[in-house]
């Protein structure tokens, strides 16, 4: 008996299904994406360097319209072509252009000279205003004969010895007043002959005080300002 079930074990066996082998894995190497270098982005070329513009020549007037005419000055409207091509319309003041009077004494302190200064009410700047003497030119009045003019007006003092200054322009984006600043020297005393609209308080003043009053913000006249720096950058240098 156990002979025949040893038997039909074995035939129960032969018909269970075969169980597989395990697999066995290859190892098989990926191929790996190889990273490309990024681009280094070119470096942009150098800009040319243009070259610097450079303007010759004078506008070219193609009408002008006066739209106002006082005692003073008069007003024009032009239409204009200016250097470099530009055409524009102007409102310009016309002015014949003044002269400024820089009296210094050098006889009383040479080191530390007087200047001449006027203080006046300026309606324009709605204060009183310390000033150089100054005025306009006349048609046809040369520089230094409209100077002592004015001097003498403003304040009676004469100078024997007189030289240009500086020049300059008040105004030039609109105005024509070229203000043409002499230095008058050699002072002696007389009487002055004020218009009648002008109330003028004189003022004998030491540089050393003038510049003290600048750099305080005391005088805000630009003609003021410019004539007595400039005269004192040259005084300077003469004592260097």
């Amino acid at each position: 008996m156990l002979h025949n079930a040893r038997r039909c074990s074995e035939t129960f066996e032969s018909f269970l299904p075969l169980q597989p082998s395990p697999a066995f894995v290859y190892p098989v190497a990926m191929a790996t994406k190889r990273s490309t270098p990024s681009k280094v982005p070119a470096k942009p070329a150098p800009a040319k360097s243009a070259k610097p513009l450079k303007l010759t020549g004078k506008a070219r007037t193609l009408s002008s319209k006066t739209v106002y005419k006082g005692r003073v000055f008069w007003v024009t409207s032009d239409e204009v072509t200016e250097p470099g091509g530009v055409r524009a319309t102007r409102d310009v003041i016309r002015h014949n252009g003044s002269v400024v009077i820089l009296a210094v004494d050098t006889k009383t302190n040479p080191k530390d000279p007087n200047i001449l200064l006027i203080r006046q009410y300026r309606h324009a700047a709605g204060q009183f205003l310390l000033e150089l003497p100054a005025g306009r030119i006349e048609p046809g009045e040369k520089l230094i004969p409209a100077a002592k003019r004015e001097l003498i007006e403003e304040t009676g003092y004469r100078a024997k010895k007189w030289s240009k200054h500086v020049k300059y322009f008040a105004s030039p984006g609109f105005l024509t007043e070229a203000m043409n600043v002499l230095l008058a020297e050699d002072l002696t005393l007389g009487e002055a002959a004020p218009e009648d609209d002008e109330k003028i308080e004189i003022r004998m003043t030491p540089l050393s005080e003038v510049l003290r009053l600048i750099h305080a913000g005391k005088i805000l006249d630009g003609k003021t300002l410019i004539g007595v720096l400039y005269y004192e950058s040259l005084h300077r240098l003469k004592k260097a």
